[in-house]
């Protein structure tokens, strides 16, 4: 086929070929794409796992305790900055002012209602 050429005819088959073709190259990649199989799409992401703390309370060791549960012995001031703190990771006990995981928590629990 000569490109100089205009012939309407030519220019149509030529478009509607290309047509065909396009629409086979879609149905082909949408039924390949619908029956693809992605390693761990089913699966669910984990949860992180909980921190664990444990804590001197009256010379004995508290624990395991997650951050509520931490939390709610610092609301109850159990847990106070020089209170003994221990978690995993960690070498021996330290104070609470020294643990900055325990920070966090301490910065996260909610002060006393005013009276």
């Amino acid at each position: 086929m000569d490109n100089n050429s205009f012939f309407p005819i030519d220019r149509l088959v030529e478009f509607g070929m290309g047509m065909a073709v396009a629409n086979q190259m879609v149905s082909t990649m949408n039924r390949a794409m619908q029956t693809m199989h992605v390693p761990g799409s089913g699966q669910t992401i984990p949860q992180p796992l909980q921190q664990i703390y444990f804590v001197a309370i009256d010379n004995k060791p508290v624990g395991p305790l997650n951050e509520g549960e931490l939390s709610q012995l610092i609301y109850q001031k159990k847990v106070k900055k020089d209170t003994l703190a221990w978690m995993p990771g960690m070498l021996g006990w330290q104070p609470v002012e020294k643990v900055s995981a325990i920070l966090k928590i301490v910065a996260l629990t909610p002060p006393e209602l005013p009276k």
